[in-house]
């Protein structure tokens, strides 16, 4: 049976900024001397689809690991997902969030349902690199980008935010060292725009820091003869969910992330996972860098490092590789280094790799 929007009156009324819009209100939201794409309209067309008869929302897939594309979520599964973050986070009527994230995006639209099923205030603004630059109040809850919260160190020493959710790719060593003198929690969120939103959670700063991803309420999982990461949550999905995420099972409710299984190397017979060897390169390389690999006769695929700079001169590059051969194995170490002055990112600001890789190639 599809889900009825007016079988359950607490998802038809948002608080925005501190006034109730509903189906018949909605209209107010929208503003015509704004383009059709600005972010304030991208909420009120969100609104919009949510209140109207059927059953699903349209999200795009974020296209880091592949081409974007368009699925359906039902507005079931959202409004669940919504209740195990709010359950997770004591969210509820007497609350105050912050969206600064797009609606045009699943997490910009996940946050409005969220508000919409707890039934707190969710104050909007623009969002920017640093959107607690001029807050004034105190937020319980919001959720924000790693390249947001890098921007926003310095605010967020000063600014109380409670609780907050970074996603949308991994949050670096660098980060987490950065982030270790703030006072909010914060949680390094694992999921997909096919879960809604995450579906693990991984406090990074504080007392109560994790190297490991612990699922909420309600999702298990396991691993597959890849030690790929499987992931059964029917309260989302009627089937199984099958990642290609390469994880080390710590418990049955508990993992760590080491990477993507179409992204490791083969190189002479070993299996070389980029991430790993990026996490121990930090912060020997001021600027973005990845691990990659191009064919090689003699090894099969080379392991290559790709840094967004000019090219370095002779002696500074030396200096690098003299960093990276204390800090990496043997069969890690880069055989080549190459340059371009600016990666190629998403609308989402995440690296495309491949693109990238090709770019640095040709260049």
């Amino acid at each position: 049976m599809g889900f009825k929007l007016n079988s359950d009156m607490t998802n038809r009324t948002i608080k925005l900024n501190g006034i109730n819009y509903n189906q018949e209100t909605l209209e107010k939201l929208y503003l015509a001397n704004e383009p059709e794409t600005s972010w304030r309209n991208a909420i009120y067309y969100f609104l919009q689809n949510w209140f109207d008869d059927s059953d699903f929302i349209l999200a795009q897939t974020s296209g880091s690991t592949d081409k974007p594309k368009s699925i359906r979520l039902h507005k079931t599964s959202m409004i669940n997902s919504a209740r195990m973050t709010n359950q997770f986070f004591g969210l509820n009527a007497g609350s105050t969030a912050l969206l600064c994230l797009p609606a045009s995006y699943i997490a910009g639209k996940m946050m409005l349902v969220r508000a919409l099923v707890g039934g707190f205030n969710l104050i909007t603004v623009e969002p920017s690199a640093n959107p607690f630059e001029k807050m004034d109040q105190s937020i319980d809850f919001t959720a924000i980008t790693p390249y947001q919260l890098f921007h926003s160190v310095e605010s967020l020493r000063t600014k109380q935010v409670l609780k907050i959710i970074v996603g949308g790719s991994p949050v670096t060593g660098k980060l987490e060292q950065l982030s270790e003198n703030i006072p909010s929690e914060l949680y390094e969120t694992y999921g997909m725009t096919e879960t809604c939103s995450h579906i693990a959670l991984r406090r990074f700063n504080g007392t109560g820091k994790s190297e490991y991803f612990s699922v909420l309420e309600g999702v298990t999982i396991r691993q597959d003869e890849r030690d790929c990461l499987a992931i059964h949550a029917p309260h989302l999905l009627n089937d199984e969910i099958q990642t290609n995420d390469v994880v080390e099972l710590i418990a049955n409710n508990s993992f760590r992330w080491l990477g993507r299984a179409d992204s490791v190397i083969n190189s002479g017979g070993i299996k070389i996972h980029p991430e790993k060897v990026e996490k121990k390169l930090e912060g020997i390389i001021p600027t973005s860098y990845f691990i990659s690999s191009v064919p090689d006769e003699e090894f099969e695929n080379k392991v290559i490092l790709i840094i967004e700079s000019e090219k370095y001169g002779i002696q500074e590059e030396a200096i690098l590789m003299t960093k990276m051969q204390n800090l990496l194995d043997k069969f890690e170490l880069p055989k080549q280094i190459s340059y371009i002055p600016r990666f190629i990112y998403s609308a989402g600001n995440k690296v495309l790799r491949k693109e990238t890789l090709v770019e640095a190639q040709n260049s």
